[in-house]
């Protein structure tokens, strides 16, 4: 496995990588990897000759400093679980000024209110952080597919978006979420969790299979009332959204339209940690 910690020096392996005819994957991630983020290296692997993983806590997606600042970070413990997967494997972990130079901050987009909803109307200037370490690091590698998780489904909507407003010509893979036993998402924040808590977590998975199950017979906002108390019934749980948007535009559902893909999304605080999840619904 190569390990980079250059922007130049990634390029030049790669340049040795198309000289070959091979075909690049790349599989971002801000690091504190867990069977989530492999069964992104692996399907990678399965359609790509060769997969760059980025590890890169990006300082211009966090609207919280003490947010940044928590985010479990374990380099080591990163590439020793990637290390023996695959001889095809690069990974790149730069510093934030290989990234940004320095002039550490986001650019501006238009994403046409996909960043308006959910996370962006309570993380104000993420999805332009998220826009633009994306863009960097596609420009950077120039892979043939690039791989992100429906865990972050607003996430990937507008990257896709990103892609093309620029006209960039790399295609991007949405991933299955995968899940714990007690069907709690995986999420490097779960590391945060003391393990009675994160049982108990899996009450968001159980919130999104209810409004699953109902959806189509009960309202949105009596659904909405009803998970909130669902959730708030739990010492320590807080709700901060649940929706149900269309898939296309994540608008907020008013009224179940043919031909339409409706998914539920949520966000919890659980003892402070912030976690969120979707669910397709028909």
């Amino acid at each position: 496995m190569h390990v980079f910690y250059r922007k130049g020096e990634l390029v030049s392996f790669l340049e040795g990588e198309r000289d070959k005819n091979h075909s690049i994957g790349l599989v971002p991630t801000m690091g504190a990897l867990h069977k989530g983020h492999l069964s992104l290296v692996e399907k990678a692997l399965s359609e790509n000759d060769r997969v760059v993983v980025s590890i890169f806590v990006n300082p211009t997606q966090f609207d919280r400093k003490d947010d940044l600042e928590k985010y479990p970070r374990d380099l080591q413990g990163d590439l020793d679980l990637l290390e023996g997967i695959s001889d095809r494997l690069a990974v790149f972990s730069p510093a934030v000024t290989e990234i940004y130079g320095g002039d550490v901050r986001s650019l501006s987009y238009d994403f046409n209110g996909l960043d308006l909803v959910m996370e962006g109307a309570f993380r104000r200037g993420h999805f332009d952080g998220v826009g633009t370490v994306v863009e960097l690091l596609l420009r950077t590698v120039g892979p043939d597919r690039a791989y992100f998780g429906e865990k972050d489904f607003q996430q990937l909507q507008i990257i896709r978006k990103m892609v093309a407003l620029k006209a960039l010509p790399y295609t991007i893979v949405g991933c299955p979420i995968e899940r714990e036993a007690n069907g709690l998402a995986m999420s490097s924040r779960n590391e945060r969790l003391d393990p009675a808590t994160k049982r108990e977590a899996g009450i968001i998975y159980a919130c999104l299979r209810s409004a699953q199950a109902n959806f189509g017979t009960e309202s949105a906002a009596s659904m909405r009332e009803r998970i909130k108390n669902t959730i708030e019934a739990k010492p320590g749980f807080a709700l901060e959204y649940f929706e149900i948007a269309d898939e296309a535009d994540l608008g907020p559902m008013a009224e179940i339209r043919p031909g339409r893909t409706y998914r539920a999304f949520i966000a919890v605080y659980v003892q402070g940690v912030r976690l969120i999840d979707n669910l397709r619904l028909n």
